[in-house]
């Protein structure tokens, strides 16, 4: 980014967001003017996206977001370096595996669900603690539209997505009326992580969404803004569904 806009006075935490989904929602945060705490498993990839960010108001923590160490650390890098975190976005996920869910290994559902659904407890958890209880703030996890009805090949993922509807409906109600709790869930968006539902087959895909193209990250930065910012200060335990008008065919043959 080459100008940065004024200071909101407003400071992010956001997982998973080195690069895809995450860091378009960074993006749209600094873009208005908020000081932004990132997390990823790369170093190196964290930081590159640090410095396109603007080094001046974003900075990368590594690690695992399943790990209560990196948890602990990424929210407490947040309260040193700006006193506050008054926004959690949850977007860190995996999906190692595509597959009926019926020969699942029992394992990699563990992984799922302590990546998916467990992480953003943990991460909810200690915002709330540090900042959000006495102070209020907004909290928005990424599920996605596979939480919302079956999704062939990725059965574990769409599970521990609606496992994460309902935990943000829980934290919703528990942090009320502090703290606005809200979900985003997206359809297919152009990035490596969802790179096998379209890779080498883009137009086609595209072509069953009624608005005719795939989602970009920056949609998604878009909605996070939204249930972030003060537009949106009536809305909380709502999930928005971001997904082209996917969802608009249904039932169609």
């Amino acid at each position: 980014m080459t100008e940065l806009p004024e200071l909101s006075g407003k400071v992010a935490l956001v997982t998973g967001a080195s690069r895809g989904i995450g860091y378009g929602v960074a993006e749209a945060l600094v873009a208005r003017g908020d000081r932004v705490v990132i997390t990823g498993r790369g170093e190196e990839a964290l930081k590159e996206a640090v410095e396109r960010l603007g080094a001046e108001r974003v900075i990368g923590v590594a690690g695992k977001a399943h790990d209560l160490d990196h948890q602990a650390e990424a929210v407490g890098r947040a309260m040193e370096a700006f006193d506050r975190v008054d926004y959690l976005v949850n977007n860190a996920g995996t999906n190692p595996v595509f597959g009926p869910i019926a020969d699942l290994d029992l394992d990699v559902a563990r992984k799922v669900f302590e990546t998916n659904v467990v992480s953003a407890l943990g991460f909810a958890q200690k915002t709330w603690h540090a900042w959000q209880k006495d102070n209020g703030g907004a909290i928005v996890n990424i599920a996605s539209v596979a939480g919302l009805a079956p999704s062939p090949f990725i059965g574990a993922y769409g599970v521990s997505k609606a496992a994460m509807i309902n935990l943000t409906q829980q934290l919703a109600h528990e942090f009320a009326p502090k703290v606005r709790v809200n979900a985003i869930a997206p359809a297919v968006v152009k990035t490596k992580f969802a790179a096998a539902l379209y890779e080498g087959r883009e137009a086609e895909a595209a072509a069953a969404y009624p608005l005719g193209r795939l989602g970009v990250p920056s949609d998604i930065g878009g909605a996070a803004a939204f249930l972030t910012s003060e537009q949106s200060d009536w809305v909380t335990g709502q999930t928005l569904v971001v997904d082209g008008g996917i969802f608009l065919n249904a039932g169609v043959a």
